[in-house]
């Protein structure tokens, strides 16, 4: 994720907020939403053995940066969901934090069978060595505090932006381990993204996507969740 991302969150926003049909601060019953957001979907031990019956292979520098930083950018969506859960009470964050603790793990993974260096060795909450994700997060937190809506909306623009670094990620990598890997983050992602978008449904706000295209968002909101 660079800077651009993090302009394009300030702006994106603005401008959901005024697409949105009610009052965020007037909904925020628990009965109102639906305690969705996938519990992990994957077997760690399985997935641990899939990757090591894999061939080892060369590893640019940018499969190497992109793996480091998507161990970070999990830690992130995990971080989020925990203190959006500790600030809304809504079984939907602590579900998706809990797959976001796999995705980190299964990232882990890799970094490990290629012996490169976990930045997230210490997992200090709200803490990232990636200054970028550094200030994404304490922005993203701050609007997340100011109520149920906004904080589903961070949900959903967590899990776009997730989906457009891993298809970025995917594409400039040619290593069958590290392809399994963001294939499966990316999954989880897409189940996320529906969930939140649900929730907000819900609510009678209407999610407008700013990172992906129309036609993609439209084509996983408009398919079932995955298995797997």
């Amino acid at each position: 994720m660079n800077i651009r991302f993090i302009f394009l969150f300030v702006i994106s926003f603005s401008t959901l907020l005024l697409s949105a049909c009610g009052g965020g601060d007037e909904v925020t019953n628990s009965q109102d939403l639906i305690p969705t957001g996938s519990k992990p979907g994957f077997d760690l031990t399985a997935l641990t053995d899939q990757i090591n019956s894999l061939p080892i292979e060369t590893l640019s520098d940018e499969e190497k940066s992109d793996l480091i930083f998507m161990r970070e950018e999990e830690k992130l969506a995990r971080d989020s969901y925990d203190t959006l859960y500790d600030l809304w009470g809504q079984t939907i964050f602590d579900n998706i934090s809990d797959s976001e603790q796999v995705h980190m793990e299964s990232v882990l993974i890799v970094l490990n069978k290629y012996g490169l260096e976990d930045p997230a060795i210490d997992d200090v909450p709200a803490y990232f060595v990636d200054y970028d994700l550094q200030v994404l997060y304490d922005y993203l937190m701050d609007l997340g505090d100011n109520s149920l809506v906004d904080a589903l909306m961070v949900g959903a623009e967590i899990e776009e932006v997730d989906i457009v670094d891993l298809e970025i990620r995917i594409a400039r990598t040619d290593n069958q381990d590290i392809q399994l890997i963001y294939e499966n983050l990316m999954k989880g992602s897409r189940n996320h993204l529906r969930s939140f978008v649900s929730n907000l449904e819900k609510q009678n706000v209407i999610y407008v996507p700013k990172h992906l295209s129309q036609d993609e968002y439209d084509a996983i909101i408009n398919s079932p969740m995955e298995k797997g």
